[in-house]
């Protein structure tokens, strides 16, 4: 989903847990977007909610207080909000308003579904490479 300068793609929904990432802007404009996104997921049973905000490059006090929204959604569902891969002005606006002693944050998404006692995220299917006996042999047709 994009709405004005965010992106919110689920990217792993398995049981009670939802890995939301976000990326862009996250204002006045877009962090409605990002809580009506959060509480859908925690409505449908997600209520073990991962924001990956490794793509965000911009967060003011209404992204802080969806944030806290969020987290309170959350806890009436029984679950929580684990932040990752918070970039350094977020973090420093977490840790001065407070809200870092209330919602946990980790490096990346695995370590925050790991903290939270769930195997991390499978990683995405590659297609193997062939073996240079099962390779097909080049054309040899002549130029």
């Amino acid at each position: 989903m994009t709405a004005g300068l965010i992106h919110l793609a689920p990217t792993h929904l398995t049981g009670p847990l939802a890995v939301l990432a976000v990326g862009g802007e996250i204002d006045l404009e877009t962090a409605p977007a990002l809580r009506d996104e959060a509480l859908v997921l925690i409505r449908e049973g997600h209520t073990q909610l991962v924001l990956d905000l490794g793509e965000v490059f911009f967060c003011d006090s209404s992204g802080l207080n969806a944030l806290i929204g969020i987290l309170r959604c959350a806890k009436a569902a029984g679950g929580s909000l684990t932040l990752a891969a918070v970039p350094d002005r977020v973090t420093r606006m977490l840790a001065v308003t407070g809200v870092a002693a209330v919602i946990a944050s980790y490096p990346d998404a695995d370590a925050a579904m790991t903290a939270l006692g769930l195997p991390p995220a499978p990683a995405p299917a590659s297609e193997p490479v062939p073996s240079p006996e099962s390779a097909p042999e080049p054309s040899r047709e002549p130029i």
